[in-house]
């Protein structure tokens, strides 16, 4: 399928990249990117064939830039409003990806496109990588996800900090608040996030889905309620062919053949 703005790439092991296409405008986001990257996670996300997702930018520059703010030079309210209810489910899209999905960062990730990788499990950065949650310096406050996923990943403190200033992170600290989960070489962010990808892809797909499921629906919930969905999610996967059939692989010292179902 084509897309806008966006480019899919399939490679082998089951895994599947987006990569943010707009590289002659630091792949910032429009109202047509916004559009193709919800169409592209709703067709992944029902592709049995894909078992996790690499999320990557074109260019050398950005990874996103944040909203086109060009396009929206001209916008009155209105189609601001009907542009909003776009990019939220851009941004909702990659969050329900029920795949485990890796955010390869190089360069600016600011605004969405630090929402954008946040909204990701996994982010790898590279040493040019500088994110920032900068709406408030345009009279603006984060919208894709940025003030809940911060709070989440960072706790209040840090997320106030980073959020109400404005100001942008470099790798460094982006590594020592533990904003990324890896951090490597300039120009090496895509090859680490397939590495890590494809390694996902590897597992049994119903125990890596239900492990993402707990994860995700365990923030913000009591101990007691959160060990009820850990508990769920150990029965999807223990009552599931592919836990039968990882038994049987290990037992024969082969490796595992995933029912995925």
């Amino acid at each position: 399928m084509d897309y806008d703005g966006i480019s899919v790439r399939r490679h082998d092991g089951f895994v599947a990249e987006i990569v943010l296409d707009r590289p002659q405008a630091m792949n910032a986001l429009n109202t047509a990117m916004a559009e193709s990257i919800a169409a592209a996670c709703a067709d992944l996300a029902e592709d049995r064939d894909v078992r996790s997702v690499v999320l990557s930018a074109a260019g050398t520059k950005s990874f996103c830039a944040g909203a086109d703010l060009k396009e929206r030079n001209d916008m009155t309210d209105a189609q601001l409003l009907r542009q909003r209810e776009i990019f939220r489910r851009a941004f909702k899209s990659i969050l329900d990806l029920p795949q485990p999905t890796v955010a390869a960062v190089h360069g600016y990730a600011l605004g969405g496109g630090c929402e954008f990788a946040m909204s990701c499990d996994i982010i790898v950065a590279d040493e040019t990588a500088v994110f920032g949650l900068p709406e408030v310096t345009v009279g603006l406050v984060p919208g894709g996800g940025g003030t809940q996923l911060a709070l989440r990943r960072l706790g209040a403190g840090v997320a106030a900090d980073i959020i109400l200033t404005g100001r942008r992170i470099p790798v460094d600290e982006a590594e020592r608040i533990r904003l990324i989960s890896r951090r490597v070489p300039a120009g090496q962010a895509g090859a680490e996030a397939l590495k890590i990808a494809t390694a996902i892809a590897a597992n049994s797909p119903i125990a890596v889905k239900a492990a993402k499921r707990a994860l995700r629906n365990g923030w913000g919930v009591t101990l007691d309620s959160a060990l009820d969905i850990e508990d769920a999610a150990w029965r999807t996967a223990a009552l599931s062919a592919d836990r039968r059939e990882g038994i049987a692989a290990f037992a024969d010292k082969r490796p595992p053949r995933w029912p995925g179902e």
